[in-house]
């Protein structure tokens, strides 16, 4: 056989071995994970249930997920350790403040861009903008008022019937 057709054997080989490598990495931090918990830990489980870490066994974990709720888990169903910040600001709504005020991004354009007059205050531009009228180039005509009119009044009278649909049987 020539290495010409051996070429697609060896690329498939190579192929399935670095996807068995990558997936035995991923077991292993798992792994890793799961062996690190410490009493006070917040987590997820593979559920999507959050609680505190309360005692660790060698196959089990007793998570605490509420006052006076103790529930025993597998290792196993243990998804993320979660850092302390992490864990308050999904459980508590607690949120750490890790910029300054002066980053805060605001909730309206207007800061960002500039006004036609820099000497202006920015709500007395805002006020002289909405006093100007914008024409949307929709002006009632008296032809399209009268054509108004008698669609309406075509759509009020009563369509007559003999009682037969136009339905085929």
């Amino acid at each position: 056989m020539s290495p010409v057709t051996l070429l697609p054997f060896i690329v498939l080989i190579g192929a399935m071995f670095l996807m068995t490598r990558s997936a035995k990495k991923k077991q292993q931090q798992a792994a890793d994970m799961r062996n690190q918990l410490q009493p006070g830990s917040g987590i997820r489980t593979i559920g999507g249930m959050y609680a505190t870490v309360k005692e660790v066994n060698d196959d089990t974990v007793l998570l605490d997920a509420g006052p006076g709720v103790e529930l025993l888990f597998a290792k196993n169903a243990i998804g993320a350790v979660l850092t302390d910040d992490e864990y308050n600001r999904i459980v508590h709504g607690i949120e750490h403040d890790l910029k300054s005020d002066s980053d805060v991004v605001p909730d309206d354009a207007s800061s960002l861009t500039d006004s036609a007059d820099a000497d202006e205050p920015a709500d007395e531009a805002a006020a002289a903008s909405d006093d100007k009228s914008v024409d949307l180039g929709k002006k009632d005509t008296p032809e399209a008022a009268e054509e108004k009119t008698a669609e309406a009044e075509a759509d009020e009278e009563p369509h007559k019937t003999d009682g037969e649909s136009d339905a085929k049987k």
